[in-house]
């Protein structure tokens, strides 16, 4: 396994062009699509022709440092899904998105604060990112908590996009929250 990052219980790696059924079986789950689609899955031919390449792609334009990684447990290896870390594909290089979605048998353990934690910690020390950003629907309550777990600050609110107007609570918008590496270094553990 091509491991790109490690925390305490998960172990994130870059995609393959073999993930492709680990996707389609993530994006297939109603309650997992709910905020994204309205429960919708994705096409088993969009993941394969569409989101892989683009996901593999993003490799190739970031080095392999930045991107969508896919996200296993550390005891035992189960597949949870995936997080990202990437900049607008017409946006600033020193900011990034921060975001991830996780099967549902991996909900309400901690992993995705573990997980953004530790993404947060390696795009300021490693990867010296000037800002993270991340995004949610107004009405996603535990996507809103784990980004006010990271001490990331609610900026805004923004419009859901067009392709999401079928999505139920898509009338109240989205949210952004932000982080900047001089933030994160002052709310850190230990810092002063």
């Amino acid at each position: 396994m091509d491991t790109f990052l490690e925390t305490e219980r998960l172990v994130l790696r870059r995609f393959t062009a073999a993930d492709a059924d680990l996707l389609i079986e993530l994006d297939s789950d109603p309650a997992v699509m709910r905020f994204l689609s309205g429960g919708e899955p994705t096409a088993p031919e969009d993941v394969r022709k569409r989101d892989l390449p683009s996901i593999l792609a993003g490799y190739e334009k970031w080095g392999g440092r930045l991107g969508v990684f896919a996200a296993y447990e550390r005891n035992g290896g189960a597949f949870i899904g995936w997080f990202l870390l990437r900049p607008e594909s017409e946006g600033p290089l020193d900011e990034a998105e921060l975001g991830y979605r996780l099967r549902q048998a991996a909900w309400g353990k901690g992993y995705a604060t573990e997980g953004s934690r530790a993404l947060l910690a390696k795009a300021f020390t490693e990867f010296g990112l000037r800002m993270v950003w991340a995004e949610t629907m107004s009405v996603n309550r535990s996507s809103r908590h784990v980004m006010e777990k990271l001490d990331m600050t609610l900026r805004q609110s923004v419009p859901v996009p067009d392709d999401m107007r079928m999505v139920e609570g898509s009338e109240l918008g989205g949210v952004r929250y932000e982080i900047t590496g001089e933030q994160w270094e002052r709310r850190r553990p230990g810092a002063e």
